[in-house]
């Protein structure tokens, strides 16, 4: 069996943080996103290659991240593109890479931006019982939410209608862009994008492959988070933290008040500064600051500043209410 990740987005909702950085290396605690998805792949001796669809703008990136790592299985697969407007749609890079890797195997495909409670090697148990399309969802309980994903009906475990985005959803049942599907299912793809279906969201080929043929959910509790936003970014980190903290050894701390779901990256210096649900990257001096549901970036001086909901970009000195 294969397994693609996709890594292919921009991030653009998270920009200045993710502007030259995948969002897939954001830290949840002493991992990133993507490595725990990684790791889980690495150890299921069933996977036996994993394909990292990315953009040519961050294939660097991820070239030096997985050379810096203790990972076997990832290779790269790199799209065509360097701005979101070039992009295929994923069911339309998916079809690529197939096509480019050469893939005759049933498919495993997650989203690199999932942070997840369960362990893929259990939805593969699922997928293997019922030997047909399969995919994960969870119930995101407001249907305000459900707006925003793949709104999926069952009876039993047995998917009876899928919705892509649906205006007006009728349960909070949604789709987190993990998927399984036996070899004879991905030879349809051709034949739905030929047909001109839609090229974007995986969901709408779901969509289409449950008309023809069954096709289950595999449920779970616990948590998931779809890493898109800042405010699911810092919701992943407080689950992971779970009301603790995380401060590198190599930060400086003078005055410093640290509270709930913090985590303080190496060379990080703050002085007189209060910190509650917070990332701040390395580098970063914070002095005389009151500092709520932020992300900081790397190399940032901030002084004589009360932020809250704030999103501060690499290199950014902003001292008595100016900035540079």
């Amino acid at each position: 069996m294969k397994a693609v990740v996709l890594a292919g987005g921009y991030a653009t909702r998270m920009w200045p943080i993710t502007k030259h950085r995948p969002k897939m290396f954001l830290p949840i605690g002493e991992s990133t996103v993507i490595d725990r998805i990684f790791a889980d792949l690495e150890a299921d001796d069933r996977i036996d290659a994993v394909y990292v669809s990315t953009n040519e703008r961050f294939a660097p990136d991820f070239e030096a991240h997985l050379a810096n790592s203790d990972f076997d299985k990832p290779k790269l697969s790199v799209e065509d593109t360097t701005e979101e407007e070039d992009k295929f749609g994923v069911v339309g890079a998916l079809a690529q890479l197939i096509d480019r890797e050469n893939v005759d195997d049933d498919l495993l495909v997650i989203a690199g931006d999932n942070l997840i409670s369960f362990a893929v090697s259990e939805f593969l148990d699922y997928f293997e019982d019922h030997d047909a399309p399969t995919l994960a969802a969870y119930d995101v309980g407001s249907r305000e939410k459900a707006k925003s994903y793949g709104l999926v009906d069952i009876e039993g475990d047995r998917v009876i209608d899928f919705q892509e985005k649906p205006d007006d959803p009728k349960s909070t049942l949604v789709s987190i862009a993990c998927y399984a599907f036996p070899q004879d299912s991905l030879d349809l793809l051709p034949t739905y994008l030929e047909d001109g279906h839609n090229p974007d969201e995986p969901g709408w080929f779901v969509q289409w492959l449950q008309n023809r043929e069954a096709t289950y959910a595999y449920t779970f509790e616990g948590a998931w988070f779809d890493i898109g936003t800042p405010e699911s970014y810092l919701d992943a980190v407080a689950w992971h933290l779970n009301g603790e903290s995380l401060v590198a050894e190599s930060a400086s701390l003078e005055d410093a008040t640290i509270g709930e779901n913090v985590h303080v990256m190496d060379d990080v210096t703050l002085e007189e500064t209060t910190l509650e649900h917070t990332v701040i990257f390395p580098d970063a001096v914070v002095e005389n600051g009151d500092i709520r549901r932020s992300i900081i970036d790397q190399g940032t001086h901030i002084e004589d500043l009360d932020l809250a909901g704030a999103l501060i970009g690499a290199h950014t000195t902003i001292t008595n209410g100016t900035d540079e």
